[in-house]
């Protein structure tokens, strides 16, 4: 319980501290609209075709959108020596991780929520027959991403090119999630509910989050003192 209240804590610090700036999530969020709107303009696909490519286009956004998040996880404890005094309190290494993630995790899922409905408006696709499923597969994903994003941004957090190498890191390991997210999220905005043949996809994401938020947890002592 001492562990929860503690990752909660830092989670509620972090989302005020972005609530106060509104840095990470006005740059990912204009950045996401703008790369939907230019690929809307890019080429003019049938209504069929962009349901098929549909997953891919969003999780392509999301994920470049969402390194700008992910990349002031930790920067933001840069000034004053913040990370120093959060590494030397009396709480435990992966209650930190957690609270920093679960932040982060909230940040990128509300900037993907606002996303779809200018998806919706750009491509003229009604991707809401699949509503819950979908925000299960959104969720599921953003988890997978945000656990290796934390991760990398806690090992990246001192160095000086850490916004292009966060991403340099992250997305080779994230090809698992990224494809099962993308096979998932293309299947439910054409309105096609989730079967044996896409649950396999299903079971991928959800082992890839069990098995890397273990490792992060387990490791994250190491990447912070290290």
């Amino acid at each position: 319980m001492n562990f929860l209240r503690q990752a909660l804590t830092i989670a509620a610090k972090d989302l005020r501290a972005e609530l106060r700036t509104k840095e990470a999530i006005q740059a990912s969020l204009s950045f996401a609209l703008v790369i939907l709107l230019l690929f809307s303009f890019s080429f003019d696909p049938s209504e069929d075709e962009i349901r098929v490519l549909s997953g891919g286009l969003l999780w392509i956004v999301f994920a470049f959108a969402g390194a700008l998040i992910l990349n002031r996880t930790f920067a933001r404890e840069i000034p004053n020596d913040c990370l120093d005094a959060l590494v030397a309190a009396p709480l435990s290494g992966a209650a930190l991780f957690l609270g920093k993630a679960l932040a982060s995790f909230i940040l990128l899922f509300a900037m993907e929520l606002m996303c779809f409905p200018v998806f919706g408006i750009f491509y003229n696709v009604r991707w809401t027959g699949q509503f819950w499923p979908l925000m299960l597969v959104l969720a599921l994903a953003t988890w997978g991403f945000t656990v290796i994003g934390t991760t990398f941004s806690a090992l990246t957090v001192n160095m000086r090119l850490r916004e292009i190498m966060l991403p340099l890191l992250v997305y080779p390991l994230m090809i698992p999630c990224l494809l099962a997210a993308i096979r998932l999220t293309s299947h439910l905005v054409a309105g096609q509910p989730l079967d044996p043949e896409v649950m396999v996809w299903m079971r991928l994401l959800v082992g890839f989050n069990i098995i890397f938020t273990s490792l992060a947890l387990v490791l994250v002592e190491s990447v912070l003192l290290g």
